[in-house]
């Protein structure tokens, strides 16, 4: 814990990832409001993952993390999404 470096991050990148979570929340608001289809769920999934990866990144500090704690993320999102594929798949063959 000692040899940890410290990273600081300004505020204003903070301020612009606040921003871009506020902007990505209306449009997956809005996204609701168009009728796409099957693909209005697709899109808010989207907008849902690109928040998750700036909060990860960002606010949880994962980038300047050591590498093995994201390769635990992703084998941990990876789980996840093998989980949803596969409820899914009961689902559409029920």
């Amino acid at each position: 814990m000692e040899k940890e470096k410290h990273h600081i991050v300004p505020y204003k990148t903070y301020f612009y990832i606040l921003i871009a979570l506020v902007t990505l929340t209306f449009m997956s608001i809005g996204i609701t409001h168009v009728n796409l289809g099957s693909y209005s769920i697709l899109g808010a999934l989207i907008f849902a993952t690109i928040k998750s990866v700036l909060v990860l990144t960002w606010f949880m500090h994962l980038k300047f993390d050591q590498p093995f704690l994201r390769y635990m993320v992703i084998f941990v999102l990876m789980v996840f999404l093998a989980v949803i594929f596969i409820t899914f798949l009961d689902y559409f063959f029920r």
